[in-house]
């Protein structure tokens, strides 16, 4: 059974992430369900986004896959984290004209603080076009909600 994942963090004064802020028009908008074993969304490139024409930027490819590992951390790992580490392999241009694309996050490892994300972003028919592990330096909850406005792994789940 899929759970749309809620973004808890809308509509808070300072809130602004170029990833999944749905307030900041210049961002990637990004929003997430809960599939599986993984963490889901789908997002449909747009031009200013490209590298060369046609073509999503290297760097935003590596932005999405960032941005669901994160929120693989917060709802699934019920903490928030920092990137440590950010692996990633290009295997296939992704095309900003061709449809949405994929993005799927899932857990390899949790080892103490640390917890390596597998990421892919599949394009329109499928297709693996980039992916990699993400590590992630994970806190406790009192640091979490402390510090990076973590609001309890029951703020992305309650009913709307």
């Amino acid at each position: 059974m899929n759970h749309k994942i809620i973004n808890p963090f809308a509509g808070k004064p300072g809130y602004n992430c170029f990833g999944c802020s749905p307030d900041n028009k210049l961002g990637l908008r990004l929003s997430f369900v809960n599939e599986g074993e993984y963490i889901v969304a789908q997002w449909q490139p747009q031009p200013q986004f490209q590298g060369y024409q046609n073509l999503l930027h290297g760097g935003i490819q590596a932005t999405l896959l960032d941005e669901i590992a994160s929120w693989y951390v917060y709802a699934r790992l019920q903490t928030a984290g920092v990137t440590s580490r950010l692996d990633v392999r290009y295997r296939k241009p992704v095309y900003t004209d061709q449809g949405a694309l994929t993005l799927r996050a899932r857990l390899l490892e949790k080892r103490r603080n640390l917890a390596d994300i597998e990421t892919e972003l599949l394009n329109n028919a499928g297709v693996l076009c980039a992916g990699g592990v993400i590590q992630y330096y994970t806190f406790n909850e009192q640091v979490a909600r402390e510090k990076y406005w973590y609001p309890g792994a029951e703020a992305f789940y309650k009913e709307l």
